[in-house]
């Protein structure tokens, strides 16, 4: 530890500038070691010098938390007041989706009448809260716009051992030999922060804030917990022991926390694919929560849960050394990689027979057009503009998530990132009035509402895998399985509203201006004025470094 710190100093003193990334996660690691031997050490003293505050609050506790839940309401109302006046009424949209999501999640619920507002009010705070932080701070955005740059930066590496095991040309197959290394090196990754303990260290820390603030068991918070790292196959292990104990509720959160988030292996590869990496680290994070009070409201407790006063403890990965463990994660994306590949190439071909099909039989009607993304982008609209989507966008992200939901996410997402890349081009955006792209507001809103596996595969795997760790359960397993599917979809539908509601874009100011000079009628006179604010600085600027340049040529 003596030579780690003096590495740190010696660091910073002849690069400081370079160090800052090391010295930022030394101070967080201190903080946290720190942290965990003084509560190990001195949490039952401080717990007991907290005796004459607790017991006053757990006499008015029940005043005290509607006092609280109805100022946090205040408070959310008033800011959504205060942001639409200058933001403008796009927000309301989401906000209004949110609600809308929550209410059908209430009104279809198994249990109406036996849902906890504090599982509702904590899961959407938390969501909002995580929000507010990664969206609209600027230590937050900066801290997460770093921290995805980290993140392609290190994928990246892999590119090295794809060009030496498929040869130069691996560029030219880019979905085998370039996306399915990254599912590979990813989970090695996983495997490894596994056996040193962090994954679990964090799991733990995630679970219990959600255990406490929420009022989920020990169980189900752990699974939520560990479904942003892990996915929906991995992250039962974790609580492998409990799993026969579970009540029908628990397994039906369970489920539900997979499907509304990806594994950190599936995140690197949408990021490879051109997808915008802070937005889906914050997807992954975010939907923790919701995926819980979405649970928690569409299937309530009625039974005890015997594991509500166990304190659970996660399966450790069994490897003797740094180097198994590195191999096992391998070995173990060898399933996925093969299961990715075989779904994708069953999915597509299932999808070009369902069109042609389809346009068969339109055109018997007149209208040979007719394919499932055509009625995917009509089924889904109402869905995709509730959630914060320009009207003019809301049909492509429309199909896009009908995409996900009836085949996968990976071809929601390669589509996704087809319509990023024609963006970023610069290309016409209209061509014989069909939308080539959609905005970056819509974009990152379509990135939030895909990040998950709910999709009528993934309810195959799930169901199949939970089975087989508890066979006398099979049919409780079976029972909840459709609805936590659409659970789990919710949860990212929850989240894109949240999304929709703190995202506010960089303006771009080439397409704003190329439409506003299109039209007769002013749209929105402050982005404009920030438009031409911005285009005279540069012109200044610019008129500036040729000035000096001329200057100092002449003389």
């Amino acid at each position: 530890s003596k030579c780690y710190v003096a590495m740190v100093i010696a660091a910073c003193v002849v690069n400081f500038h370079e160090a800052v990334e090391l010295l930022v996660i030394s101070l967080v690691t201190v903080f946290f070691l720190g942290w965990d031997w003084t509560m190990e050490r001195y949490g039952d003293q401080v717990w007991e010098r907290l005796s004459p505050i607790r017991e006053p609050l757990s006499r008015n506790w029940f005043k005290i938390r509607w006092v609280m839940c109805g100022a946090g309401l205040l408070m959310v109302v008033s800011w959504l007041v205060l942001d639409t006046a200058r933001q403008g009424t796009r927000q309301l949209v989401s906000f209004s989706g949110l609600l809308l999501l929550i209410f059908l999640m209430l009104v279809f619920s198994k249990h109406p009448f036996r849902w906890s507002w504090r599982t509702l009010l904590w899961g959407t705070g938390l969501q909002f809260i995580f929000g507010l932080l990664f969206l609209r701070t600027t230590f937050g955005l900066s801290g997460l716009e770093w921290l995805g740059k980290q993140v392609e930066v290190f994928l990246s590496f892999t590119d090295a051992a794809s060009e030496f095991v498929f040869g130069d040309s691996y560029m030219d197959h880019f979905f085998v030999f370039q996306l399915m290394p990254i599912l590979v090196f990813i989970s090695s990754v996983t495997s490894i922060l596994h056996y040193i303990g962090f994954i679990p260290w964090l799991i733990r820390k995630i679970g219990f804030i959600m255990q406490v603030t929420m009022g989920t068991s020990p169980a189900e918070s752990m699974a939520a917990a560990g479904n942003i790292f892990l996915g929906n196959m991995d992250a039962p292990l974790l609580i492998y022991p409990y799993i026969r104990k579970l009540t029908v509720s628990e397994f039906h959160a369970v489920m539900t926390g997979g499907f509304a988030s990806v594994s950190g292996t599936v995140l690197g590869a949408f990021v490879s694919m051109g997808v915008e990496a802070a937005h889906l680290m914050t997807a992954s994070l975010m939907s923790a929560p919701a995926s819980l009070a979405i649970a928690k409201m569409f299937w309530p407790e009625t039974e005890t849960s015997t594991a509500v006063t166990q304190t659970v403890t996660l399966k450790e990965l069994q490897c003797k050394n740094v180097l198994e463990a590195a191999s096992q994660g391998a070995h173990r994306a060898i399933q996925v990689v093969a299961t990715i590949i075989v779904n994708i190439i069953a999915f597509m071909a299932l999808l070009g027979f369902l069109d042609a099909v389809l346009s068969w039989l339109g055109g018997i009607f007149g209208y040979p057009q007719l394919s499932f993304s055509f009625i995917c982008s009509y089924v889904f609209m109402p869905l995709a503009f509730m959630m914060g989507v320009s009207w003019e966008d809301s049909f492509i992200v429309a199909e896009l998530i009908g995409i996900k939901t009836f085949l996968n996410e990976f071809v929601a997402y390669q589509k996704l990132s087809e319509l990023i890349k024609k963006r970023k081009a610069g290309g016409p955006e209209y061509v014989d009035n069909i939308k080539q792209y959609i905005s970056v507001h819509s974009e990152a809103i379509a990135t939030y509402a895909l990040c998950g596996f709910s999709n009528i595969a993934s309810l195959g795997m799930s169901t199949g895998v939970l089975s087989a760790m508890a066979p006398e359960r099979q049919a409780d397993i079976y029972s909840c399985g459709l609805r936590s599917l659409i659970a789990g979809s919710v949860s990212c539908f929850m989240t894109a509203c949240i999304a929709g509601m703190l995202y506010i874009p960089d303006l771009q100011c080439q397409h704003f201006l190329s439409l506003e000079f299109n039209n007769f009628n002013l749209t929105n006179t402050s982005s404009l004025l920030s438009c031409c604010t911005q285009l005279y600085n540069r012109c200044v600027y610019q008129y500036r470094i040729t000035y000096a340049f001329r200057t100092i040529v002449s003389k």
